[in-house]
């Protein structure tokens, strides 16, 4: 019986082949460049390494090699993406087994990060900061992030037509593509994304009144031809929020507000992952762990104190 002989191919240039194979035109360019960097950076660390040569202990000293330079939540990421490029060289025969198994995610100290989100009286006294007329500026932007947990590239992509009246809520279903020189439509982050947001009669009647005249089919908040700067914004946010002598966010950082309030105040983690346009609520607890975490010994102590009443 002749025995197998498994690909004696570099790493990176696998990894490379697999992308062209099964991401590109799969992916939205922006994930899509994140795999490239991915691919440039595994040919750096690891230029010599060749797929028969993978297993447990080459793999995790590929990963220690990365973590020497980065934190654990970026090395976790890089494991991620190669991790799901070795199942498949496992399934095709390529590798005999899966080197990624059981392996250690190691990674720099965390540099102390400014706060995602805002409490309920940090959020309120920046919304009352704003400089909210009756024409359309980028403060209603914020206000209506604060409101809705849109991502940037959503609530810049609203037009006149994805606001329903009659039902009170905003329909998303596509997002504008900031990051290139001519900005264009684009669809929405996944197929989850495509969804319906409820929002407050007041804030519904105050865009009315704002955008009744506009086109049906153009951005809201600017002309089509005018770049967008998320940097910007994010500026001007921070320039609110030091005003107020909160701490400084970013309209990213709105979105987080948002779902955190929204989990405070009892809404179902089910709930805030469709508001969200997450496409499963395992995303929204990983994100939001410590609120679930805090929740959950809340309720412990309602049930404990239910249990003493029996």
């Amino acid at each position: 019986m002749s025995r197998k002989k498994y690909s004696t191919k570099l790493f990176y240039k696998y990894y490379l082949d697999w992308i062209h194979l099964y991401k590109e035109n799969a992916i939205r360019p922006v994930t899509l460049n994140k795999y490239y960097l991915v691919q440039r950076t595994l040919k750096e660390i690891a230029p010599d390494l060749h797929m028969n040569e993978l297993d447990r202990k080459s793999y995790q000293n590929l990963l220690n090699i990365y973590a020497l330079t980065h934190e654990k939540t970026t090395t976790l990421d890089f494991h991620h993406h190669l991790k799901a490029s070795l199942f498949d060289a496992v399934d095709d025969g390529i590798i005999k087994m899966d080197p990624t198994r059981r392996a250690i995610v190691k990674g720099t100290a965390t540099k102390k990060k400014r706060p995602k989100f805002l409490n309920l009286y940090e959020l309120q006294t920046l919304l009352r900061s704003l400089k909210l007329g009756s024409e359309l500026n980028w403060d209603w932007f914020i206000l209506l992030v604060a409101k809705t947990g849109l991502r940037f590239a959503e609530a810049l992509a609203l037009t006149p037509e994805d606001f329903d009246y009659e039902k009170q809520c905003l329909i998303i279903n596509k997002s504008w593509n900031y990051k290139e020189k001519t900005g264009h439509f684009q669809p929405t982050k996944n197929p989850s994304s495509n969804r319906t947001v409820m929002v407050d009669w007041q804030i519904m009647q105050q865009f009315k009144q704002m955008i009744e005249n506009k086109d049906q089919k153009k951005p809201i908040f600017f002309e089509e031809e005018q770049r967008i700067y998320n940097s910007t914004l994010n500026q001007r946010l921070a320039s609110y929020c030091k005003k107020a002598g909160i701490p400084p966010i970013s309209i990213h950082g709105l979105r987080h507000t948002h779902a955190s309030l929204l989990l405070y105040e009892g809404v179902s983690v089910a709930s805030v992952a469709k508001r969200l346009g997450h496409s499963n609520t395992t995303t929204t607890q990983e994100t939001y762990i410590h609120i679930i975490q805090e929740l959950e010994n809340k309720d412990n102590d309602k049930i404990l104190h239910h249990l003493s009443q029996l």
